[in-house]
């Protein structure tokens, strides 16, 4: 063996990574014992080309699972959503008949309750008596608010300005005029200097400008220096930055997200209707809540007649 075959297989033993023997020293051009050639980086080669296509088929396999759940909870929301508002109108139509049909009996009685508690105080003067016929009357006929009852004319301090200045035949006061102070006006010009529409340069850009100066109009036609104020340190921040574009696993997951959230509201509204008067009315004959109304009125009827005849005998 010669001082280079020596050499060269020293060399072979100190770098383990190169394989080479005696007779065929190793090829610097030849590709490594990973597939790869001189130039390639460490796991880069038919391998490394397997297991990223691999990889990639499988996130394409569960971005498709997670869009077919996607469409799944849609579907079921939709379902669900046609359910609650079916339940909704049902719930309204019956309030509405509930009232139209046994409000007059509720008020009926409700006027018998208050007689037969005047005609007992009547008869007895006992103070316990008395206040209770004034509650029963009362609930007969609750007292308005003196706003309501004139109609916003007058309140509990005399006439509005507006209703006096009617009845007296003298104008209107009209409405006190803003002048803007002189920062006011100073900023406002500033603020219509950089933001003018005319500066845009594409149709975007304009209409966030044209937004913009509409608001900083309105605060200057009420001299709002404070809020002029607010929208200059808002337009010297500059637009709001553009949001990060989600991938598609990440829009789905979002979307999961927000039916979930849905569904929570909708299942809320669904057990507030269940839990309402009517809607406990109409869980009690769900196939035929007409009938389950005929029968309250049948019962009303019968609650009239018999507080009529104990009133008949209190007066008679």
């Amino acid at each position: 063996m010669t001082n280079s075959h020596a050499e060269n297989a020293q060399d072979g033993q100190d770098r383990p990574d190169v394989p080479s023997t005696p007779d065929s020293p190793a090829d610097p051009q030849a590709p490594d014992a990973y597939g790869g050639g001189p130039d390639d980086g460490p796991g880069v080669g038919p391998d490394s080309d397997r297991v990223t296509a691999h990889d990639q088929a499988a996130d394409d396999a569960a971005t498709q699972r997670l869009a077919k759940a996607v469409l799944a909870a849609e579907q079921a929301l939709i379902e669900f959503e046609i359910a609650v508002e079916t339940f909704r109108v049902e719930v309204e139509n019956f309030s509405r008949l509930h009232h139209q049909r046994l409000g007059p009996m509720y008020a009926r009685l409700d006027e018998l309750d208050a007689q037969i508690a005047e005609a007992i105080a009547a008869r007895t003067g006992a103070p316990e008596d008395v206040a209770k016929a004034k509650e029963a009357r009362a609930a007969v006929l609750p007292m308005p608010d003196v706003e309501e009852l004139f109609h916003g004319w007058i309140g509990s301090d005399g006439l509005f300005p507006e209703a006096q200045a009617m009845l007296t035949e003298q104008p209107v006061r009209p409405p006190q005029k803003v002048r803007p102070s002189e920062d006011a006006r100073k900023v406002y010009r500033d603020l219509v200097r950089k933001a003018h529409p005319d500066l845009a340069r594409d149709e975007t850009e304009r209409a966030r400008r044209d937004e913009f100066i509409a608001r900083v109009n309105t605060a200057y036609g009420q001299g709002d220096e404070a809020a002029l104020r607010e929208l200059a340190r808002e337009w010297e921040a500059g637009p709001a930055p553009v949001e990060h574009r989600l991938s598609e696993s990440e829009e789905l997951y979002a979307r999961l997200e927000w039916l979930a959230e849905r569904k929570e509201l909708l299942a809320a509204v669904a057990a507030e209707l269940e839990d309402s008067a009517i809607g406990a009315m109409i869980k009690m004959a769900p196939q035929d809540p007409d009938a389950l109304l005929e029968e309250i009125a049948e019962k009303l009827l019968a609650d009239v007649a018999e507080r009529e005849a104990y009133l008949n005998q209190l007066v008679g």
